[in-house]
């Protein structure tokens, strides 16, 4: 099967750098963070883009799965946190879910969202490769 959706992204500069799609509609400035030595400059970094797209992503597989049970998930947030480890010589990534479904008990909220966890491509993307912490309200 082909693919649905493709984009493309150059990096020019690395986490000092800029990024930029083909279509021009993305074009950020990307800096490091001053936790990792940089200087706080405005701009973003890979983990801020990653946790935003992670959070999207979840969302929308969550309102799907919602919807096939028709139940409203209307005001639903999805808040990522990605976090950047040392890991021996090199570098690692761990992620976190928090998923608030306003007036769905949390029994239910952690079902949907567990179920979201099953389907959203970033989630399988991740499974085995990374650690991904859910919780859900």
């Amino acid at each position: 099967m082909g693919a649905l959706y493709t984009t493309t992204v150059t990096v020019e500069g690395g986490r000092s750098g800029r990024a930029t799609s083909v279509d021009g509609n993305f074009n950020q400035v990307l800096t490091i963070p001053k936790e990792l030595g940089g200087d706080g400059a405005a701009g973003t970094n890979p983990e801020q883009l990653f946790a935003a797209g992670y959070a999207a992503c979840f969302e929308s597989a969550l309102r799907l799965i919602a919807r096939q049970q028709k139940i409203s998930v209307d005001g639903t947030t999805v808040t990522a946190s990605v976090s950047l480890h040392k890991d021996g010589d090199g570098y690692k990534l761990s992620a976190g879910l928090k998923v608030n479904i306003p007036g769905v008990e949390k029994g239910e909220a952690e079902k949907l969202a567990e179920a979201a966890h099953q389907f959203c491509p970033y989630s399988k993307a991740t499974r085995g490769n990374i650690e991904v912490t859910l919780s859900a309200e």
